[in-house]
């Protein structure tokens, strides 16, 4: 059984590696050249029922437990005028949340997994054909061919594979824009204070400044704005961005002023929640790919757990991946509408008018009711 996965994010080398657990072997094709050939972004929480849950299922918790934080769980919320809001602090040491890991270093961690060969660089897909007896040929860009029997769809927002299966499209949310503070610890410390070792979000206005700590020492600062009809180049000017969070106190506007280079925006888009396709023989989605999500920290967790679940599936029913695969697609249709629908409702309140106040509610616990008196 021949088994292509186009895409080498965490949904497609974590859906490689379990397959190899259990003696199956995939190709991964992914368009960019080299493991190194641009930054992954920033840093994940991997959840205990859904990230670190497909790395056990992986063989890999012991390595991801020797390179995740577990401090980067640190969360600040804050007001413009700075007042904290919320400040949740993990337990020291702790694994039993949800720590955090860099993108780079959790892409490490699963290719560090496989042999060379398993992943074949340089290879962006450009069309896929079904083939006359079962499976498909798939085309690259600059002339290449590949047979398949399986083809698994791990490429993320702009799938080219997605097509063949619906015609759902990802619609905008929100624009983002952002920066990178290097070496903050020696040239800020103030902002390093600010931040501190997880994540900063300062929230109120309908927008979002963030900041996301990273284990190479540097900080991601983030904008987050909702979704407009203005290009984008609009806030690549410094001086502009500023602008948007006029009046709110200078030393959150700071992460915006000490980043490294120009902002670089971006759309975020999300896919309709519930979307779903009839299934069609020896192809399936996984990740972003299947079920694009607004990014409040669902995402790759859930193409993680795509990946080991179609895995598990595909091992028990070797020889009849038909089965195998709507075996995966009818829990994982039900799964993940109910994330996807909380991802909503996270993403729109963060941006609502009332969110300083919604996200306090959010994150304090309840109290617990006392029992009644006999």
């Amino acid at each position: 059984m021949r088994i292509a996965i186009v895409g080498g994010g965490p949904g497609g080398l974590t859906l490689a590696r379990v397959l190899r657990r259990h003696g199956l072997h995939a190709t991964v094709y992914e368009r960019e050249t080299h493991r190194t050939a641009r930054s992954p972004g920033g840093s994940l929480d991997l959840h205990p029922e859904s990230g670190q849950r497909a790395l056990a299922e992986a063989g890999l918790a012991a390595r991801f437990r020797s390179e995740a934080r577990p401090e980067g769980e640190e969360h600040r919320i804050l007001d413009p005028a700075g007042h904290v809001l919320v400040h949740h602090r993990p337990q020291p040491g702790s694994f039993s949340g949800r720590p955090e890991i860099d993108r780079r270093v959790l892409r490490d961690l699963l290719l560090d997994s496989l042999p060379d060969e398993a992943v074949a660089w340089g290879h962006r897909l450009v069309g896929a054909t079904p083939r006359p007896d079962g499976g498909f040929r798939l085309a690259f860009h600059g002339g290449r061919h590949v047979d398949c029997d399986v083809l698994v769809g791990a490429d993320g927002a702009r799938s080219v594979v997605r097509p063949l299966l619906t015609d759902a499209a990802p619609a905008p949310v929100s624009t983002m824009v952002e920066l990178t503070i290097d070496d903050v610890d020696r040239r800020h410390p103030e902002l390093a204070d600010l931040v501190g070792p997880g994540n900063l979000w300062c929230v109120g206005g309908r927008r979002i400044l963030s900041g996301q700590r990273l284990g190479d020492g540097s900080i991601r600062v983030g904008v987050s704005l909702p979704a407009d009809d203005r290009p984008l180049d609009t806030y690549r000017d410094r001086r502009a961005l500023l602008d948007v969070f006029d009046g709110w106190a200078p030393h959150l506007t700071a992460l915006i002023e000490a980043g490294d280079g120009p902002p670089v925006p971006h759309r975020i888009a999300a896919m309709p929640v519930g979307a779903r396709w009839a299934h069609r023989p020896g192809i399936t989605l996984i990740g972003d790919a299947a079920h694009l999500m607004p990014p409040v920290g669902e995402g790759a967790n859930q193409a993680m757990l795509d990946g080991a679940e179609l895995a598990t599936a595909l091992a028990a029913h070797v020889g009849d991946p038909d089965s195998a695969i709507r075996a995966y697609e009818e829990p994982m249709f039900a799964r993940t509408r109910a994330v996807a629908e909380m991802c909503d409702r996270v993403q729109a309140m963060m941006l609502s008018p009332t969110a300083a106040d919604d996200l306090v509610r959010f994150f304090t616990p309840r109290p617990t009711e006392s029992a009644p008196a006999d």
